[in-house]
């Protein structure tokens, strides 16, 4: 027979919490809190002083979103529309196996064709990556520089919006794409 373990302290704080939300049965009251408990953080070692020349690059943690310069989201209403597919997507393109010139050059014509025929939103299918050990070596470079080429002088004209699209429509692997109206 297995033994349980007990709950931590942390554990048991949380689960009093937790149980305090909770109306209790008659006869019954709200579990004693235990005692908070204390962690001493170790003192951190000093910092080396940078090199007087040296250049900093600004560090971003991973999870994080982009920032996307000068190109608005999809609006909440729409986005929930296509989602649900009370709005339609006009046209898809899947950019799988494509390089990264390849994908480029087929989603410019894409879009251009796609704004030429008066399509307001589509579907662009980056794909999620494979992990750094996958078989093909695939880190999910287009779903990267996708975003990336949106806020390029070559798509300004061609993308007014986009966002990440739902998981049934292929979730981080894919965006809507509000084409922009012709002038």
């Amino acid at each position: 027979m297995r033994r349980r373990r007990g709950l931590s302290a942390e554990e048991a704080r949380l689960w009093a919490g937790v149980a305090r939300s909770a109306i209790p049965l008659k006869g019954r009251s709200y579990p004693p809190l235990p005692p908070e408990v204390r962690v001493e953080k170790p003192a951190t070692p000093a910092k080396p002083a940078a090199k007087p020349n040296a250049v900093l690059a600004p560090v971003r943690p991973k999870h994080e979103p982009p920032v996307y310069l000068s190109q608005h989201a999809i609006e909440k209403p729409t986005r929930r529309k296509l989602a649900k597919g009370r709005l339609a997507i006009d046209a898809r393109i899947d950019l799988h196996e494509m390089t990264q010139q390849r994908a480029h050059d087929a989603l410019v014509g894409f879009l251009r064709q796609s704004q030429a025929m008066g399509l307001r939103h589509v579907l662009v299918i980056t794909g999620r990556g494979g992990t750094a050990g996958s078989a093909f070596g695939s880190r999910g470079v287009l779903r990267r520089v996708v975003p990336q080429w949106f806020t390029g002088p070559e798509f300004r004209p061609l993308v007014s919006g986009f966002d990440s699209a739902e998981r049934h429509h292929g979730g981080d692997g894919a965006l809507y794409v509000r084409v922009r109206r012709p002038r």
